[in-house]
């Protein structure tokens, strides 16, 4: 048997694969044997029918199957003998004249090579990154938030403003017939509040749905309609109200403070205002984090220029997947997949070149760390080291969870390299002024 490769650019190579019977003979005649010891053709004992009769039934589909054993072994050892780095798979070349009752046999295999380049991460264009503030408009209504939820509340004759009034929107056309609780602080502009100040158990509101929440989500959840259907909804809807309450705010004091943190932590406003303020920042470092790993990766791909063998990679995702492609539509998915691809490459550069990986230890640390912050939202703070090992033994053999596990933690060790390794353009703002200026 004789492997060569040979060159077509930089991005692609042929492999020729030559095998002459020498090499499969010896295994296809092993496999003859088996099968004449097993073999039952009538008129004839088992284990005692003629080998010629055997090799003239099985011999040539048994051939072909060990030729093709033969060269996918080879085919993978040469690859990993070559240290060929290969994107997909090789793609054998159709030979319009192969004849399985030749002497010797002749493979050749397209490869798409991957390509070589560097990472510039000392760009000169450099990337944001945000530093999300709780400022005290935020700080005041999560204040306020708390104070309602320990609040009292208290039936009331009519409604006043800030009252939750209950009741049931109805529109026959949509089939809508929702008992919902909505707030009025939630109500949008002065004529819709006017329409509901002053009403009472029993009254039937008309209301037009465009407009009527400040919020098309929490409009959304009031009618129980889907997410798809509450987009630009604009109909009319009746409204009977059922039941009007309103909330007194609970005082800003140590019952409420030993309510919020059992502990005792908190004994002050100010205390209280700085630990939502811790809270609330601890979240948005989180989203600002994610946020900065995607930025970061687009502008390493935007910025690391390199060819890939795009023709190649086309051909092979037209029978990459469960379904065959044809040439249009595997031109069109290599197009979405191109932008994923490319990071992929420069990420793997990346940890290749800087050592990044990860081992099971670290992965079951991380897992551990999960579960602990887990349990914690339930009450149990300190569980036990052997109870944490055996929940994470049980999520790390599944799979899935395990790949998901390692996909956050080498995310986490990515950014954290990029944080070290990076310069970044600083910008320090408000949740609200974050999310209009990067989610425009």
């Amino acid at each position: 048997m004789n492997i060569t490769k040979e060159n077509v650019d930089a991005l692609n190579a042929v492999v020729k694969v030559d095998i002459v019977a020498d090499d499969y003979q010896e295994k296809v005649t092993k496999v003859l044997q088996d099968y004449r010891k097993t073999a039952n053709i009538p008129g004839f004992r088992k284990g005692h029918v003629p080998m010629g009769m055997v090799k003239k039934q099985y011999g040539k589909s048994i051939m072909i199957d060990e030729v093709n054993k033969l060269l996918q072994d080879s085919l993978n050892k040469f690859l990993t003998e070559e240290k060929l780095d290969i994107l997909g798979n090789p793609l054998p070349r159709i030979q319009d004249d192969f004849n399985w009752d030749a002497d010797k046999f002749s493979f050749e295999f397209e490869l798409g090579l991957a390509p070589e380049f560097d990472v510039n991460l000392k760009s000169k264009k450099k990337v944001t990154q945000y530093n999300i503030v709780a400022k005290d408009d935020l700080i005041d209504k999560e204040l306020e938030n708390l104070r309602s939820r320990y609040g009292k509340m208290s039936t009331k004759d009519e409604v006043v403003e800030g009252a939750n009034v209950t009741g049931t929107f109805v529109n026959e056309e949509k089939e809508i017939n929702k008992k919902s609780t909505i707030s009025l602080k939630d109500i949008k502009g002065k004529s819709n509040l006017k329409k509901f100040i002053g009403t009472k158990v029993g009254d039937v509101l008309e209301l037009k749905t465009k407009g009527l929440f400040a919020d098309e989500h929490k409009l959304q959840g009031a009618l129980g309609v889907s997410h798809d259907d509450i987009h630009g909804l604009d109909i009319k809807v009746s409204f009977t109200i059922e039941e009007i309450t309103e909330t007194e705010l609970a005082d800003l004091d140590k019952e409420l403070f030993d309510k919020l943190f059992v502990d005792g932590s908190v004994n002050t406003v100010t205390e209280l205002r700085a630990k939502i303020k811790e809270d609330a920042e601890k979240q948005f470092l989180q989203q600002g984090d994610q946020q900065l790993l995607n930025a970061i990766t687009e502008h390493l791909v935007e910025n690391t220029k390199f060819d890939l063998p795009a023709e190649f990679l086309q051909k092979w995702l037209q029978t990459a997947g469960e379904k065959e492609l044809t040439l249009e539509e595997a031109t069109e998915e290599y197009s979405k997949s191109e932008k994923g691809l490319r990071y992929q490459l420069i990420e793997g550069k990346i940890m290749k070149d800087n050592d990044i990986k990860l081992d099971y230890a670290e992965l079951q640390d991380y897992a551990k760390g999960f579960i602990r912050s887990q349990m914690a939202q339930f009450g149990n703070m300190n569980p036990e080291e052997k109870e944490l090992d055996d929940i994470a033994g049980r999520i790390l053999s599944n799979q899935e969870e395990a790949k998901r596990l390692q996909e956050q933690l080498m995310s986490n060790k990515l950014l954290a390299f990029y944080k070290e390794n990076m310069s970044f353009k600083k910008k320090e703002l408000s949740y609200e002024d974050f999310i209009k200026e990067v989610y425009k």
